[in-house]
Formats: structure tokens, C-alpha cells, sequence
């Protein structure tokens, strides 16, 4: 009879001991999974937030790609004048040229991808396509900027130096910005062949506007492929947050 209590005990102590480590492991699997739903929370207001970075520099480079386009297409025009063609609007040749001299940089809206890879946080992107995406595009955006500061040498070099050195700016302003404003600023200068003569004169200048044609044109081929992948990853991200 001892022997039998004994054998009912043990087995009753291990059914118990049993218990109590499922009991451990359902805790631990709940407490993982509260963890796990926590982290996936903070994932995907990383990835909303990166999605309106996205969206902002999407409408940005539409923004760009159109000035951009256009000085090329003022630069081309300004060059024909170098070729020979004779100028019939010199408020018009004037501004062609101006639209040229004011360039600016692009700015990527990146706040959030800069917080996760400097708060350490980057792992927290689970989706290794998007991830990797993300990498990409900053790549091509350092590039990118490498490219506008080859643009910005050649552009203080061949035509903002000798331009200034060469020109007295004032009148080209004045009608420039009378041009622009509808009258409402600047000045309706009378410029004139005698004033433009030196200008079109110097092989320099014309070479800052052959490389301007060059260069933006690049940077428009670059921004363009950025564009599009951007818009694969906001795709990526949508089927990211839906899943």
C-alpha cells in the first residue's frame, strides 16, 4: 500500500510540475506575443511615416523636374543666339538667361529613415525589400547631390564669374523682375544688341550654358530614376501595412 501511495503521489508531483511549466510556457508565449504586437505597432507608424517622407519628395521632384526641364530648354535657346540667330525680344533672351543663373539644390525629406538608422531602430523594418529599397534610394541620392555639386563648380565657374565680371547686372534684374511680376516690380529696361555684345561674345558664358543643358539633363535622368523608385517602394510599403 505505501508503494502504491507513493507511485499515485509522484505521478500526481509531476502532473503538477507539468502544469506549472505549460503554464510558464503559455505566459511566456503571450508575454512574446504582446511583444511582438507592440513591435509591429512601432513598425508600421515607421513605415507611414516614411511613406508621407515619400509622397512629399515625390511632389518635390515633380516640382524640380519641370524647372529643370524648363532651363534646359531656355539654355538651348540662349545657345541658338551664340549660333547666329538673331535676337527679336531681348527681354526675353534676358530672362532665358536669368531662369538659368537660379538653381537650387533638392532637399530629400528623410526625418524618419534618419531616426531609425540613428536611433538603431532599422531593424525594426521586417520587410527586408523595403529595407533594402530604402538603402538603395539614399545611395542614389547621395550620388545624386554629387552630381549638383559637379553642377554648382562649373555653373560659379563659367557663368556667374564671368558674368559678373563681365556685366553690369542691374538692368538684367530690373527686367527680369519686371518680367516676371507683371510690372508690378523691377523695371521695363530698354536693353539692347550694344548691351548683350560682350555677352555673346564670350566662349566661356556659352560653355556654362552647353553645360548646363549637360548637367541638368543628368540630374533630371537621375531624379527620374529615383522617382520611380520611389514609387515601387510606397507600393511596397502599402502592401506592407495591409498585410
Amino acid at each position: 500500500m505505501g508503494e502504491n501511495r507513493l507511485s499515485k503521489y509522484s505521478f500526481y508531483a509531476i502532473g503538477e510540475i507539468l502544469l506549472v511549466v505549460i503554464g510558464i510556457l503559455i505566459a511566456l508565449q503571450i508575454h512574446n506575443q504582446n511583444d511582438l504586437r507592440k513591435e509591429r505597432i512601432r513598425e508600421i507608424r515607421y513605415l507611414e511615416n516614411i511613406r508621407t517622407d515619400l509622397e512629399i519628395n515625390l511632389q518635390e521632384m515633380d516640382r524640380y523636374l519641370e524647372y529643370r526641364s524648363a532651363s534646359i530648354a531656355a539654355a538651348n535657346r540662349v545657345l541658338e543666339h551664340f549660333e547666329g540667330r538673331p535676337i527679336t525680344d531681348y527681354a526675353a533672351f534676358n530672362a532665358d538667361g536669368v531662369h538659368i543663373y537660379e538653381w537650387e539644390r533638392f532637399w530629400q525629406h528623410d526625418n524618419t529613415f534618419q531616426e531609425l538608422v540613428n536611433s538603431g531602430n532599422l531593424a525594426l523594418i521586417s520587410n527586408e525589400e523595403i529595407k533594402t529599397s530604402l538603402l538603395d534610394i539614399e545611395l542614389l541620392y547621395k550620388i545624386m547631390k554629387s552630381e549638383e555639386d559637379h553642377y554648382r563648380f562649373d555653373t560659379e565657374t563659367a557663368l556667374y564669374k564671368p558674368l559678373y565680371d563681365l556685366m553690369d547686372l542691374r538692368p538684367m534684374v530690373a527686367s527680369y523682375e519686371y518680367r516676371m511680376s507683371n510690372g508690378s516690380a523691377g523695371e521695363d529696361v530698354d536693353l539692347s544688341g550694344d548691351y548683350f555684345n560682350d555677352f555673346l561674345q564670350s566662349t566661356i558664358i556659352k560653355n556654362g550654358f552647353v553645360m548646363t543643358v549637360l548637367e541638368l539633363s543628368k540630374l533630371n535622368g537621375q531624379m527620374q530614376e529615383i522617382k520611380r523608385r520611389t514609387e515601387e517602394l510606397i507600393a511596397l510599403i502599402d502592401e506592407e501595412v495591409k498585410r
